[in-house]
């Protein structure tokens, strides 16, 4: 379709501001976005949407119009909700890269000119997405006559005889094609979310061709409008929060229509993203009231007031009032990008730094979008998840307000509470390929509690069990409150150079020796003190006589100046060895 058409068609509501000789510019696709770059996600001929959540200036407009003029697209329209009139920059940017502008009516919304031009251009060029395209007012409507992106994946399946399925950055099934056998195991999911994650932070343009077993997969990215650009300067701020399209098919073959064709499919199902981004706002809303409430000092009443009104929006229908857990996550960059991201390193630092290092890239919308998808319906034993948890976000962390059912009164409901060691099972294998390089993502997980008066304390345990998932290795990491009774509460807390100087002081003797004599000297330090001193239950699991476990117990006492009967020092090496 040509730009004078759009021009020409008043629902859309556009107005001309520059560029009247190239209306004749061919339109091949449509996208929404507030990245200062999104040149990377652009093929050529798109009519781009923006709010102008990009322009903190003047100066930032020539530098954005000359992306995407360079990027070939057919034309920039400006929704005026935000500011009011286009500014005169952007306009002169435009005239001066011959690329036409457009103002968008702010009574417009961008998903009516994306919706129209999609149906547009898909139905000059495939037919076979036009029964997709005119029952996508289905997909947007409530009740049983909707269906959500399930429509739009069913008729692929019926018109185009493609297996396909939506899946969100955690590998969680979203919706699936209703051919026969059409379920994707949760191993397959991970493992197509993590390839999908792990491609796009090395910057490979979709769509991605990947094999799991016996299939070969295409995945292509899901993108939205408002949801995750607004201020994004990095793609790491919007990866870890886009849904995929995975189709059971070699995408490397197909012609420029039918990859056209699965784009605009994309599209459709960012609308429904968006949707279901909207109906979180209130739960978010609520959250956000109680964790401020909780964090100035309000008094319980106050706080178990908000309880009561989230309550039935969480569980609807719940007659006791419920018990609650608090989940706290963090995702942490390293801007540095000389290494992976609070990876603790020899000297047992690594991890403390990471606390600082999220730098400028707004971690706490991306630890609540996490946290929502994580948790969605975590508790539920049925097939249809649904959500029931409140997440708020304040600075570089995220807070979800878990709901339990009410459980009687000899119980805590611990029980029947989330397990910090279950929540990331599912979806480590995906976040870690999204956080490949320089991030992390730490939770920590109260206990339950049963009253208002206990929420401050459920959030303080939460973000100390967070701070000891913090400090172990790895790029997803979990802790819960059954762990702050140890000593591993402690150990997160003690300064980089007094680990260091405590570890090498015990450690470094035998490390040293062992590097000169091959003694395995540490190896039996850590067997000898997980077998409680026990001297025959250390020499069995070592495969070694009495007498040489003796022999080497006693050079470690040599080298290190320490007698291994006193549990004063069997402590001392305990602790250096977690620490190491």
């Amino acid at each position: 379709m040509r730009l004078r058409a759009l021009l020409d068609t008043d629902a859309l509501g556009l107005r001309l501001l520059g560029g009247q000789d190239e209306l004749d510019r061919t339109v091949r696709g449509v996208m929404t976005t507030d990245l200062r770059d999104p040149s990377r996600y652009l093929s050529g001929g798109e009519l781009v949407l923006t709010g102008l959540v990009w322009r903190r200036g003047a100066a930032d407009s020539e530098p954005f119009v000359r992306l995407l003029a360079g990027a070939g697209v057919a034309a920039l329209a400006v929704g005026e909700a935000e500011l009011g009139a286009i500014p005169d920059d952007l306009v002169a940017a435009c005239a001066q890269h011959r690329l036409p502008l457009f103002a968008v009516n702010e009574s417009v919304a961008f998903a009516t000119i994306t919706e129209y031009v999609v149906r547009q251009v898909s139905g000059e060029r495939a037919g076979d997405l036009a029964a997709v395209v005119d029952r996508h007012r289905r997909m947007m409507t409530s009740g049983p006559a909707g269906g959500g992106p399930d429509v739009v994946l069913d008729l692929l399946g019926s018109d185009l005889d493609l297996r396909a399925w939506v899946l969100s950055p955690a590998g969680r099934l979203i919706a699936g094609s209703r051919l026969a056998e059409s379920e994707l195991p949760a191993r397959v999911c991970a493992a197509l979310a993590g390839e999908h994650l792990a491609a796009v932070r090395t910057g490979r343009r979709g769509p991605h061709r990947v094999t799991v077993g016996p299939a070969t997969y295409s995945l292509f990215p899901v993108r939205g409008g408002g949801r995750g650009t607004a201020g994004a300067r990095d793609v790491r701020e919007t990866v870890l929060s886009e849904w995929l399209l995975a189709v059971e098919a070699d995408a490397g073959d197909w012609p420029e229509e039918r990859l056209d064709l699965l784009e605009g499919v994309t599209q459709l199902i960012a609308v429904e993203r968006e949707r279901r981004d909207a109906a979180r706002t209130v739960r978010r809303r609520l959250a956000q009231e109680v964790l401020e409430l909780v964090q100035t000092g309000a008094a319980p009443a106050e706080i178990a007031a908000r309880l009561r009104v989230a309550a039935p929006v969480l569980l609807p229908g719940l007659g006791a009032a419920p018990h609650w857990q608090v989940v706290v996550a963090r995702v942490e960059w390293d801007e540095a990008k000389g290494g992976p991201a609070g990876l603790p390193a020899e000297s047992g630092g690594g991890a403390r730094r990471a606390e600082g290092a999220a730098g400028g890239l707004a971690g706490g919308p991306v630890a609540q979008a996490l946290l929502e998808e994580i948790l969605v319906d975590p508790l539920s034993s049925g097939p249809e998840p649904s959500d029931r948890i409140a997440v708020a976000h304040t600075g570089d962390e995220a807070v979800a307000l878990v709901p339990l059912p009410a459980v009687s009164s000899e119980h805590d409901g611990s029980e029947t509470g989330l397990l910090a060691d279950t929540i990331l099972e599912a979806v480590r294998e995906p976040l870690s390929a999204g956080l490949d390089g320089d991030g992390r993502l730490t939770l920590g997980v109260s206990a339950a509690v049963h009253s208002a008066e206990g929420l401050r304390g459920a959030l303080e345990e939460a973000r100390h069990a967070r701070r000891v998932a913090a400090a172990r290795p790895g790029r997803v990491c979990a802790a819960g409150h059954q762990e702050l009774a140890s000593h591993v509460l402690l150990l997160p807390f003690v300064p980089d150079d007094v680990r260091r100087a405590f570890t090498a002081r015990l450690l470094d003797p035998l490390r040293e020796y062992d590097r000169r004599h091959r003694a395995e000297l540490i190896p039996t330090l850590e067997a000898f003190l997980d077998c409680d001193g026990s001297w025959t239950r250390c020499a069995a699991r070592l495969h070694l006589h009495v007498n040489t476990l003796r022999y080497r117990v006693g050079r470690i006492e040599q080298l290190t100046g320490r007698d291994l009967s006193r549990l004063e020092d069997k402590l001392d090496f305990f602790l250096a060895l977690r620490m190491s």
